[in-house]
């Protein structure tokens, strides 16, 4: 029987397929019953899942991220689709093939990157180019650029997304540098190229997303300025120091992308170039996050479930067609 994904299933299904886990947690109900929530997901999507009147056996069998037979119905909680699981068997990674399961850009990724290498070799200062160069020259970490999630769920959370993120934000930024001829250009082309840099070494990717250990203690802005430090070493140990003042505002971008401290930011924008960045990141990850949710909303209604990272409902009406 072909695999049913994720985007098919339909309110009332059974379903009896595999699907990836993620994120397995043990928990109590108010009546003191031990119950499971986690991620079931392939490569069209995620649903949270619930298996009741559980055990701490059934639980531990579970593997972190890996793969589930499971047994069970679909159903709507609360607007979204969910998966009661009641049975359900380890499945051995080499038994699936893991292209149905990790989710991808459905844009091609070479001719994305060669748009951002030829953009960024626009950069007109010398210390700034020579700077980025070093990281463009890095070939196993432009291949984990270009393979990356930008995020665990939020946006763009799928093979290539890190690589579509800063591609889409370079191009907005190409388009309305123009508007504000004071702004920095150099500036900003830097830094948006490395503003989500770190993201390689914040999450994992193998199978499913999650976060590294070192993403968990130190996250990836911080990440992201420790290896733009290590390049302007190597820079400096050839002879081609980069300019203190122009570090410092390359350095100042990326930690002040997140644009406010309740989301993380360390500094808060204190320049033209940290603002315009700081903004078209945020532009760029809620369009992704709203036309997800547009598109992945069940059923017919014109109104998407309560969004709680948006803090609305969506009008999904075409009113236009």
């Amino acid at each position: 029987m072909s695999h049913i994904f994720i985007d098919q299933i339909q309110a009332g299904s059974q379903i009896n397929d595999i699907y990836m886990v993620t994120q397995p947690v043990l928990r109590n109900t108010t009546r003191g019953d031990l119950y499971i929530a986690m991620f079931l997901s392939d490569k069209t999507g995620k649903v949270n899942a619930r298996m009741w009147q559980v055990t701490e056996e059934i639980y531990n069998s579970i593997p972190k991220e890996g793969f589930l037979q499971i047994r069970g119905k679909s159903e709507l909680y609360q607007g979204a689709m969910q998966l009661v699981v009641n049975d359900l068997a380890v499945v051995e990674p080499e038994k699936v093939s893991l292209g149905d399961y990790m989710p991808r850009t459905d844009k091609d990724i070479a001719a994305m990157f060669a748009e951002v290498k030829e953009v960024v070799a626009g950069i007109k200062n010398d210390g700034l180019r020579a700077l980025v160069d070093l990281f463009i020259q890095d070939a196993e970490l432009m291949k984990q650029f270009c393979t990356a999630p930008a995020a665990v769920q939020m946006h763009h959370n799928y093979l290539g997304g890190l690589l579509e993120h800063t591609y889409n934000v370079l191009q907005a930024a190409v388009a309305i540098l123009p508007l504000y001829p004071k702004v920095q250009s150099d500036l900003v082309i830097a830094g948006i190229f490395l503003h989500d840099i770190a993201k390689t070494k914040e999450l994992s990717y193998n199978m499913g997303f999650s976060y590294t250990d070192s993403g968990q203690l130190v996250g990836h802005i911080v990440q992201g300025v420790v290896m733009i430090e290590e390049k302007a070493a190597q820079l400096a140990a050839k002879g081609a120091e980069v300019d203190a003042d122009i570090l410092a505002s390359l350095e100042h971008i990326i930690l002040a992308h997140h644009g406010q401290f309740d989301f993380g930011s360390p500094k808060l924008p204190a320049t033209a170039e940290a603002f315009m960045i700081s903004r078209l990141d945020d532009l760029d990850a809620k369009m992704a996050q709203v036309v997800t949710m547009i598109d992945t909303e069940p059923g017919e209604s014109d109104w998407t479930a309560w969004k709680t990272p948006l803090q609305t409902r969506l009008y999904r009406k075409r009113v236009t067609e």
